[in-house]
């Protein structure tokens, strides 16, 4: 195994992850805060995490390292003036109006020990828990309806999306919404400040300040030479182009497919639609293959973008651009249109691949399970009543830094 970040492949064998197990921002999930939090259900904490516990263990079973967000985050906060700029970074990025809070909540932060300070940044910070000793300010009092200082990130079990490890490099992720943003901003901390998960002489293709949108749902490495983005709900076109730009220039990658897909929480990320499971074979979920709009992104010979639309069927652009015979479209649902709706909404077109033709999905999805099962794949199912109420499923759990090259 190489060391550090190496991602050439969607299905070379899976040798390092990182997760996030769910904690007490889970708890901080109410009706009211649904839109602002980016959910429409609560999980049940307790079931959540043994679920996801279950999840780690499948991957352990099968040689992979499991490494976890808050373990990562702490061993970069390693001196006193890291800690003192990630809190800075938070609680600017944290929405805190009154300035009298803002000092409160960095006090708060910086008499913790590094793992506890990042447990409570993704927890979030209740007013309850914080006294601010001047409330006198109009910002104050505009804000003091609302229980937290600093929202709580309840989607972090899903890594996938923060960042996407590529090649031998990372995208740190602009996030597309204020719910998500900080999330990037823990990874940021690992790249530029833990050696064991980045290594020096880590490339960054994407970094957590540039101006556009990108999401890792969306980021798909295909092959050594190929990237597939999803222009999607959640990456735009101005994200896509700098990454690409970023990618081409400076590594062995030689062109970027981009699939437009249709922009609706449905079909909120590329690897909710469409997932690679074998060197030829992919998930997909019937809907979107009719709309399906793909583009090519390589570089000129003078170091410029070059754009070009692709006509034809996914099969035949698929084989033509892995120099394969044939692709297999495996459909979520197969021909059953009930089934495949009730699916993709649970998920069943993300799977996670963890070598060529062996994938973890969730078990609920059982006619997509069996598909894959009869098109030779084998299938790991986890158990997922409650952690598929986030509307994820073990793809968007996972962010794979370490394949084996194919």
């Amino acid at each position: 195994m190489k060391p550090g970040i190496n991602n050439y492949s969607e299905i070379g064998k899976l040798n390092k992850v990182l997760l996030h197990r769910l904690g007490g921002e889970i708890e901080g999930l109410v009706p009211d805060n649904f839109e602002r939090l980016l959910f429409d259900d609560i999980p049940y904490l307790k079931i959540a995490q043994q679920e996801h516990d279950r999840f780690a263990e499948l991957l352990r079973e099968n040689g992979v390292e499991v490494i976890y967000y808050v373990d990562e985050t702490a061993k970069a906060l390693k001196t006193d003036e890291i800690r003192k700029n990630f809190v800075d970074d938070f609680v600017a990025d944290s929405g805190i109006y009154s300035q009298e809070a803002q000092e409160t909540v960095r006090e708060y932060l910086l008499g913790m020990p590094s793992k506890q300070l990042v447990e409570t940044a993704i927890a979030g910070i209740k007013k309850s828990e914080v006294e601010v000793k001047n409330k006198g300010s109009l910002a104050s009092y505009i804000a003091s309806g609302y229980p937290y200082y600093t929202d709580p990130m309840p989607n972090l079990y899903f890594t996938r999306d923060p960042g996407a490890c590529v090649g031998n490099g990372l995208n740190v992720h602009h996030m597309s919404t204020m719910a998500r943003r900080r999330e990037a901003l823990l990874l940021r901390y690992m790249y530029l400040y833990n050696e064991e998960f980045a290594p020096e002489g880590t490339h960054l293709w994407y970094d957590y300040n540039q101006e556009y949108s990108i999401e890792g749902g969306d980021v798909l490495v295909l092959s050594k030479d190929i990237c597939a983005i999803g222009l999607s709900q959640r990456t735009t076109a101005g994200g896509i182009e700098r990454f690409a730009e970023n990618i081409l220039k400076e590594s062995a990658f030689k062109k970027i497919l981009v699939f437009d897909i249709p922009k609706s929480r449905a079909f909120m990320h590329l690897d909710t639609v469409f997932t690679m499971v074998d060197y030829d074979k992919f998930t997909i979920h019937p809907e979107i293959e009719g709309p399906l709009q793909i583009y090519e992104i390589t570089l000129t010979a003078d170091g410029k973008a070059h754009f070009e639309s692709i006509q034809g069927q996914l099969e035949e652009i698929l084989s033509s651009e892995l120099k394969l015979p044939a692709v297999e479209l495996i459909r979520c649902g197969g021909d059953d249109a009930m089934a495949a709706q009730r699916e993709q909404w649970n998920d069943g077109s993300n799977t996670l691949a963890i070598a060529p033709g062996k994938v973890i999905t969730y078990e609920r999805n059982y006619v997509t399970n069996e598909l894959l099962e009869k098109k030779g794949i084998t299938v790991i199912t986890m158990p997922s009543s409650e952690l598929s109420r986030g509307r994820g499923g073990p793809r968007c759990m996972s962010c794979p830094v370490n394949r084996d090259d194919l």
